[in-house]
C-alpha cells in the first residue's frame, strides 16, 4: 500500500490522531477488502491534494482490531475524520472521490475559523 497516506497503528494512534491539532482523515481498511482496494488510490490522491491542510492516515483493522472496535468500525472501508482527538465525521463504504472532497472541504471550512 504505497502512497502518501501514512500507516498508523495502536502504538502511534495517540500521537498521530488524538494529539493532532489539525483535521485528520483515517482510512480503516484491510488487505482482503475489495472496496478498500478501490478506495486506496483515492485516499492517496486526497493525501497529496490536501497536503498541509489535512493529515491522512491508514489503519489496518486486522492488525489493530481494538482501535477499530473503539470507534465502532463494523464495515470497511470506513473513513473517519478527527479534530482535536474527537471523531467528527464518518463515511462507510466505497465512494467516489467527489464525495470525499465535499466532506473534506466542508470540514476544513467548518474548522478553519477555530484553527
Amino acid at each position: 500500500m504505497a502512497g502518501n497516506a501514512l500507516k498508523v497503528e495502536e502504538s502511534t494512534w495517540d500521537a498521530e490522531i488524538l494529539n493532532a491539532t489539525e483535521l485528520v482523515m483515517v482510512d480503516f481498511w484491510a488487505v482482503w477488502c475489495g472496496p478498500c482496494q478501490m478506495v486506496a488510490p483515492i485516499v492517496d490522491e486526497l493525501a497529496e491534494e490536501y497536503a498541509g491542510k489535512l493529515k491522512v492516515r491508514k489503519l489496518n483493522t486486522d492488525e489493530n482490531p481494538e482501535i477499530a472496535g473503539r470507534y465502532q468500525v463494523m464495515s470497511i472501508p470506513t473513513i473517519m475524520f478527527f479534530k482535536d482527538g474527537q471523531p467528527v465525521e464518518k463515511l462507510v463504504g466505497a465512494r467516489p472521490k467527489r464525495q470525499f472532497k465535499e466532506v473534506i472541504d466542508s470540514l476544513l471550512a467548518k474548522y478553519a475559523s477555530t484553527a
